[in-house]
């Protein structure tokens, strides 16, 4: 889990100290955050396949403007399409309509593969453009941004806390798990394997609470006062403006004609 969450890390990719940064990644954080979250919405109301490929294209195109490595992108967009698979796989079957083909006497239906299709390329549209667009975005950067762009505190600092110590969480579950091998545990379909699974996660949660605690006190030792103080100095310029009005009339075209085409036919 560390390797996804470095403390200093970008979002997307790996820092590579020194190097310039990429195109998307020269424009304003606010303009990018921003865009990727319409970009999001707007994908997830098209309800034509064409239009929603349109939308994945030009979110892969977006992908070459950025330093993001190609295979490690598609890796990655893999195991989000191992989440939805199985759900796309039952559509045909659990969708009324033309039927197309049958298989173990069930019968997959033209609307329900169409649906699948729609639905899978929508999911990859939107989470290949969050990468593209976020790429390069420290946890702490993307932070600061939420909370310029006046998103509410508590939720940025739940965030920041999160990606900072999710890490550190998941290396104290592997020291109790390796506690419990060197104690002789061997997981089983037992009722006393699931105690102490049981005991493990009760474990977890009171240390992760007493860590907490000690988190807390270090930074109110250091002069916490319920907020973090924005340190960078983030310039809205006018290339920043060009990419938010083309960013907006692209979204807007597509919704557009998706739904010129909804109404026509």
């Amino acid at each position: 889990m560390s390797h996804l969450f470095g403390h200093d890390q970008p979002l997307g990719v790996q820092a590579s100290g020194g190097t310039a940064p990429s195109f998307v990644g020269s424009f304003d954080p606010r303009v990018r955050v921003v865009a990727a979250g319409l970009f999001a919405v707007m994908v997830v109301a098209l309800h034509q396949v064409e239009f929603a490929f349109g939308a994945f294209l030009v979110a892969l195109g977006t992908v070459f403007l950025t330093d993001l490595p190609l295979r490690l992108t598609l890796k990655r967009m893999a195991a989000m399409d191992g989440f939805i698979i199985v759900m796309l796989v039952m559509l045909p079957f659990t969708t009324p309509g033309t039927p197309m083909f049958s298989l173990l006497g069930a019968d997959a239906s033209k609307e329900g593969l169409m649906h699948a299709v729609l639905i899978g390329v929508r999911a990859n549209a939107v989470v290949l453009m969050m990468l593209s667009l976020l790429s390069g975005l420290s946890p702490v950067a993307l932070g600061h941004t939420l909370y310029r762009l006046k998103c509410p505190a508590a939720l940025v600092h739940l965030m920041m806390f999160t990606v900072r110590y999710i890490s550190v969480l998941h290396d104290e579950y592997h020291r109790l798990r390796m506690a419990m091998k060197l104690r002789g545990f061997r997981a089983r379909n037992t009722f006393h394997t699931y105690r102490s699974i049981g005991y493990l996660f009760g474990m977890l949660l009171v240390r992760s609470l007493e860590r907490a605690e000690r988190v807390l006190e270090a930074m109110k030792c250091r002069g916490f006062s319920g907020h973090f103080p924005m340190i960078d100095h983030l310039e809205f310029k006018v290339r920043d403006g060009m990419l938010a009005v083309g960013f907006g009339v692209m979204i807007g075209a597509l919704v557009l004609l998706d739904r010129m085409y909804v109404f026509a036919y």
